[in-house]
Order: C-alpha cells, then sequence, then structure tokens
C-alpha cells in the first residue's frame, strides 16, 4: 500500500502557535521556501490551507507549482465562496496549469464567525448539505462531455457542460474531512480522500469504521483512501523531544489569546481525549490539544524519529494511506521530519508490502 506525505503549514508566513509572523501573511519567500523544502526532503504534497483572510489558496498554489518540479498541492476550498460550475472550471484550468498536481480539499467550515465573514449564514448541518452537493456537480463537471441539469436544495442550473477538463484523468482527487454523523455521510458518500485529524489508535479505528461504514450505506464498494492529521516534536533522544515538547507547551501558553472557538466535533473529541488522559498508545500526546484548545490537528506525536515513525506505522496499519504532519517551526521541522523520519516510514511500509506479497503467493501455492 503506497503511502504519501503532507506538508505546510496554517500559514503563508513563518508564524504559528509559538511565534509571531516576522513579515507579512502571505510572505512569498517563506512559503516558496518552505515548499521547495518539501520537495527537495521527499514530501509529496504540500496542503494550503484556507480562511476568509487567508491568501488564496490557488493563486499562493500556482505560484509555488510555478518554482518546484513535482510537488503536489492540497488545495483547500469552501463551497461558500464560488458556484460549483465555476470552481470546476478554475481547478481543471488549475490542474493543467500545475501539470496534474491537484488535490481538491473541499471544507465546508469549522468556524461559523468565519463563515458569516464571507456572508455564509448556513447552519452546520446545511454546510454539509451543500458541500455534498458541491462536490457531485463539480466530479459531474470535471468528467460529462454532455450538458447536464441539476436542481438540489441549494444550485440549480441548467445544460452545462465544460470545456476544460483536469489534466488528470478520469479527474483530481476530491478530499474531506469531518467527525460528525453529517460529515461520514458526505464524506463517506463522496469523498476520494477522507481527513481525521489524529487520536488515540483506537480513536482512529472507531472512526475509519464509521467513515467505512457511511460509504457501504451510500452503496460504494470502493473505499474512500484514509489522510491523517498530526503535529510532531523530534529529538536526538526520547528525553530531548520531550523536553522540547513541554517548552512548545510554555510558548504556545506564553502568546495564547483564548482556546480555540472550533464547533467542530473534531475539536470537540480532541478536548474529550486531552481531558481523559495525556499519553496514548506509542508517543500521541495531548499537551498540545490542551494548550490549544483542538482548533486543528494538534495531537502531537513525541519523541525520536524511530519512535515517531514507529508509531505512524500504527496508524498506517489501521488503513492511513496519506499522512500529514508539520510542526512549530514549520520550515526547520519539515526538513528534519523528511530527512529522519519519511525513509523509515516508507521502509517500514515496503516491508509490509512484501510480506503482504509472500502471504498473497505462499496462500496461492498451498
Amino acid at each position: 500500500m503506497p503511502v504519501s506525505f503532507v506538508g505546510g503549514s496554517e500559514m503563508t508566513n513563518d508564524g504559528s502557535e509559538i511565534r509571531a509572523r516576522s513579515g507579512p501573511m502571505f510572505d512569498k519567500d517563506y512559503t516558496l521556501r518552505l515548499a521547495q523544502a518539501l520537495e527537495e526532503s521527499g514530501w509529496d504534497h504540500m496542503l494550503i490551507a484556507y480562511r476568509s483572510n487567508y491568501p488564496d489558496p490557488a493563486q499562493v498554489a500556482a505560484y509555488l507549482a510555478s518554482n518546484t518540479e513535482h510537488l503536489g498541492f492540497f488545495l483547500a476550498h469552501r463551497p461558500n465562496v464560488s458556484y460549483p460550475t465555476f470552481a470546476a472550471t478554475t481547478f481543471a484550468t488549475f490542474d493543467h496549469v500545475t501539470n496534474g498536481r491537484l488535490t481538491l480539499h473541499v471544507i465546508s467550515g469549522a468556524f461559523d464567525d468565519d463563515q458569516q465573514r464571507e456572508g455564509d449564514f448556513l447552519t452546520k448541518d446545511e454546510r454539509y448539505s451543500r458541500t455534498r452537493e458541491y462536490m457531485q456537480i463539480v466530479k459531474k463537471a470535471w468528467t460529462s462531455r454532455e450538458s447536464f441539469d441539476y436542481e438540489g436544495e441549494h444550485y440549480r442550473f441548467s445544460d452545462f457542460v465544460s470545456d476544460v477538463f483536469p489534466a488528470q484523468q478520469p479527474r483530481p482527487a476530491l478530499s474531506f474531512g469531518g467527525s460528525s454523523a453529517s460529515a461520514y455521510a458526505v464524506g463517506g458518500a463522496e469523498a476520494d480522500i477522507y481527513g481525521l485529524w489524529a487520536e488515540s489508535l483506537a480513536g482512529t479505528a472507531e472512526q475509519i469504521s464509521s467513515v467505512y461504514a457511511a460509504a457501504r450505506a451510500a452503496g460504494r464498494t470502493q473505499m474512500p483512501r484514509l489522510y491523517c492529521g498530526f503535529r510532531t516534536i523530534l529529538g536526538a533522544t526520547e528525553e530531548q523531544a520531550w523536553e522540547k515538547a513541554h517548552r512548545v507547551v510554555d510558548q504556545i501558553h506564553a502568546r495564547k489569546r483564548g482556546l480555540s472557538k472550533s464547533q467542530d466535533v473534531a475539536s470537540y473529541r480532541l478536548r474529550q481525549l486531552a481531558e481523559k488522559a495525556e499519553h496514548y498508545d506509542r508517543c500521541l500526546w495531548t499537551g498540545t490539544v490542551a494548550a490549544t484548545g483542538g482548533g486543528g490537528p494538534v495531537a502531537s506525536l513525541v519523541g525520536t524519529p524511530e519512535t515517531v515513525a514507529a508509531a505512524l506505522l500504527d496508524y498506517v496499519d489501521l488503513g492511513v494511506e496519506i499522512i500529514a504532519a508539520h510542526g512549530y517551526d514549520y520550515l526547520e521541522d519539515a526538513v528534519e521530519f523528511g530527512r529522519e523520519v519519511i525513509p523509515i516510514v516508507r521502509e517500514g511500509v515496503a516491508k509490509r508490502d512484501a510480506q503482504l506479497l509472500n502471504e498473497i503467493s505462499a496462500g496461492g501455492d498451498s
């Protein structure tokens, strides 16, 4: 089973939970250095995040693509900002500009206040309903050579057919995430890739079962690929890693401006996880969840590269195929993770695949 890695940050600058940014919100030079470091360090994709006051992800990614060779882009996009037929042609064009490096990450929106800044006053469940229609329309617009009509709760049009189709055939993948029953229903039915934030192994396995159950309920026989997001804190020794982890939490507290106000179930689940225990499984730590309030993939894997790689392979054994990770010093941590962790995980996956092939071969010979 091939495993790929998604890097990046929440920002297009060097600011993070532990430090204020040193330049503008869109720091072109820093963002390009990060993208090039990801490509050179063995990462497969870069996530370009979206909020109402962030730089436009498509333009950022197009700029980065023109200065990289093969790095793919998980491009975050909210359905409230454009009509789906327009989005389909826009992102088909983008896929050509980048020579087929697009994965479209569709986000319904976790923050009511940020949605409302863009005039979106739908409830969370209504946003999920709209997202499902949006994904259906984009997929059909990317693949249909015949005109089609659509009439749903949120969108209505007639006689649409695009004359621009993606470079990737039949189309780019659609990524989606969430941890509520509504999210499972939408992503299970429509997403090619389903994203989760790392929890304990037991909690992650529980969510995977829910995603697969929703996919089967929607009549799918091929399950979505699984994406899991982590924070990572590495050290040359276990002691150094944990000293660094506690420094990170001290720095988060030093500049904290209030805990996350996210209404999403994923954040709630992480807060519940942190309340129950600080340590889970091999090296999952919820100290960073408690410090931030869980607004994002903030459960951390802490340890040496070998320990963190072994923990990631535990999630691979659950079925995770796409690993998203970043630290708190985005550029430096991306290089370290790419150099120290990615090769160990890839080697571990290769060994698992070889063992599986041997077992299949032995079974066929018996």
